[in-house]
């Protein structure tokens, strides 16, 4: 057996599958803990919670696949939450209680999650700052702009509205809830415009040398500025299905996200540095920490509240493992 062959069947088959590995591994250990781990309740629980942070994930999948960051996406969905209930509340006198209003709601989280993706994607583009100073500061900026529109306290949707957008969260589909199902059609589309398109290769380019890639005549800068955008948009997708579990927005709300959608993209097999992504990955990677996050709750071995200190040991031995010839190995696929 030649030595391509033997890295192909041991190597690379491995690398691929090691998330989906994993995630079955904890699923067992979740399961000789405690049995009602695999409890219908608490599989659609885990499968709904993994939506949010999934999703946002696959925007980040973008902009670290380009060679980028996104400190911001929690405290992005913080403003955007607190926003949009404050106009689904002032739409009510015009608009009423009905799907409306609700509507509008959702609009305007789509026009203010682009917008914040465009406003990071050009200050690292065309400003020049490094993307880890730039969403380092709108993640200062956007907690605090939710904070002060509700005044230190928190902002709560008005209660017939609640009861007309409730279902986004709660109901079903086919036998999956609706945010699960939102997942998977930003997925589906996230794996094709990564690998179907000229658009995923150009981030694959940037992220593996961006001097190159201005040589080949890519659009670097607007390649990388969309990145940011299709980030935004994920985050804004990702908060629409969130006010309805809460019907509210605070300075706690989106805390860590952006945390939990970083590691769900490094265990996913993306390269932190860039020049390799992975879709599928990153779903498999946002399940993981979902899961691991749920065990806790099953088990009094770790506290539920050292969750945040998993989820940093997870990217930090993530990052170890891709170092030297792993992540070369990878941007050479």
């Amino acid at each position: 057996m030649t030595e391509p062959t033997q890295k192909k069947l041991t190597g690379l088959d491995f690398k691929t599958a090691g998330p989906a590995i994993a995630l079955l591994l904890l699923c067992l250990v979740g399961f000789l803990l405690n049995p009602a781990f695999l409890s219908e309740g608490n599989i659609t629980n885990l499968l709904t919670r993994s939506a949010f942070i999934g999703i946002i994930a696959v925007g980040a999948t973008f902009v670290i696949t380009a060679g980028g960051i996104d400190l911001s996406v929690g405290s992005m969905a913080a403003v955007i939450a607190g926003v949009m209930i404050i106009v689904m509340n002032s739409a009510v006198g015009t608009f009423g209680t009905g799907v409306t209003t609700v509507l509008i709601g959702c609009g305007c989280s789509i026009i203010l999650g682009l917008g914040a993706g465009l406003i990071n994607g050009l200050l690292t583009t065309k400003g020049k700052i490094e993307a880890f100073i730039v969403t380092l500061g709108t993640m200062g900026i956007f907690r605090s702009q939710v904070t002060y529109f509700a005044d230190g306290g928190t902002l709560s949707l008005n209660y017939d509205i609640r009861g007309v957008y409730r279902p986004v969260y709660y109901d079903s589909f086919a036998g999956l809830p609706i945010p699960v199902w939102v997942f998977i059609v930003v997925a589906i589309c996230g794996w094709l415009l990564l690998n179907r398109t000229a658009f995923g290769r150009y981030c694959t380019a940037i992220g593996s040398n961006e001097s190159v890639a201005k040589y080949s005549a890519i659009k670097v800068d607007r390649v990388k500025t969309l990145t940011y955008v299709i980030q935004g948009l994920c985050v804004s997708l990702a908060t629409i299905i969130y006010v309805p579990r809460l019907g509210s927005a605070s300075s706690s709300t989106g805390v860590l996200w952006e945390l939990e959608a970083i590691a769900a993209v490094i265990i996913g097999g993306t390269v932190l540095k860039g020049g390799y992504g992975r879709i599928g990955g990153t779903i498999m990677g946002a399940l993981i920490l979902t899961t691991i996050g749920n065990i806790l709750n099953f088990t009094d071995m770790i506290s539920n509240y050292l969750n945040g200190t998993m989820q940093g040991l997870i990217i930090i031995i993530a990052v170890w493992l891709q170092r030297g010839d792993w992540g070369r190995k990878h941007k050479d696929t």
